[in-house]
């Protein structure tokens, strides 16, 4: 793969998402979870979304994917207010919700199968995306018989198999041992370069949101608000195998310093 090539082909286009003032206020506890956000996701971009526990990080994507309805505000998907799911907004949660009666195969292929899809352009399509996350030789595999980190896999094969527009990741690797994490990560990367989806991934890992993110959005809580926004290169570097001397260098480390101090002074609010 031509980093430089792919990179090129990550400009910005357009707001696919757009967020006016939205705030979600769960009214049988009179609590403000989100409050006066504003946030265009662009074409290509991988945004990621930090903050402590209990910012409002899942429920804002939860209102982009169109499961939650905002209080106040406008959350609009190509222009169009978002009025429930749908297949051109992906999801993936952090435990990969497979269906263990069907094989890998058919796993990847229920969203073609709901939308009608032909047999074999969906077979075409399933050999395609096993491929891109490795998997091929496991298509006739059943759930429980995959790691953690397989099932994951599959999760994102299934969701990037309908073509969506958006990706919404939420805290997809969390459960993950830090190798398997690691190893999720440069997948995740590669596909990205390769196919050019909007994603927006939810996580606690500052070090993570830095090596994939085009921009990292930092949230601060009680309500959720956007406290800070960075844009970000690293995830280009590292994809030429420069991790090492990107992670260690001034500005990855400066900029890490900064949200975790962030962080750290809205957990002290």
């Amino acid at each position: 793969m031509t980093f430089s090539k792919q990179q090129a082909n990550c400009s910005i286009n357009e707001n696919l998402i757009t967020l006016n003032n939205v705030a979600l206020t769960y009214s049988s506890k009179t609590m403000n979870v989100l409050e006066n956000i504003n946030l265009n996701l662009n074409e290509k971009e991988f945004v990621c979304v930090l903050g402590a526990s209990g910012c409002g990080k899942s429920t804002l994507l939860k209102i982009i994917a169109g499961f939650i309805t905002p209080t106040h505000g406008d959350a609009k998907f190509d222009g169009q207010t978002i009025t429930g799911p749908a297949w051109q907004r992906g999801v993936v949660f952090q435990q990969p919700p497979l269906y263990p009666w069907l094989s890998i195969s058919e796993n990847v292929k229920f969203g073609l199968k709901m939308r009608h899809f032909d047999k074999k352009i969906s077979e075409e399509l399933v050999t395609d995306y096993l491929a891109k996350v490795g998997l091929l030789d496991f298509k006739n595999h059943m759930p429980y018989e995959l790691s953690g980190g397989m099932k994951q896999r599959v999760a994102i094969a299934r969701a990037l198999i309908n073509n969506p527009k958006v990706l919404l990741m939420d805290e997809p690797f969390g459960a993950l041992d830090a190798l398997t994490r690691g190893q999720m990560q440069s997948l995740l990367r590669h596909i990205w370069l390769e196919i050019g989806n909007t994603i927006l991934f939810i996580t606690h890992d500052v070090d993570e949101a830095l090596s994939l993110g085009t921009r990292v959005i930092v949230m601060s809580k009680g309500p959720g608000r956007i406290a800070k926004e960075y844009k970000t290169n690293f995830t280009f570097s590292i994809a030429k195998n420069d991790a090492g001397q990107i992670y260690h260098s001034s500005d990855f480390l400066n900029i890490r310093e900064e949200i975790l101090q962030l962080i750290r002074q809205s957990i002290l609010l």
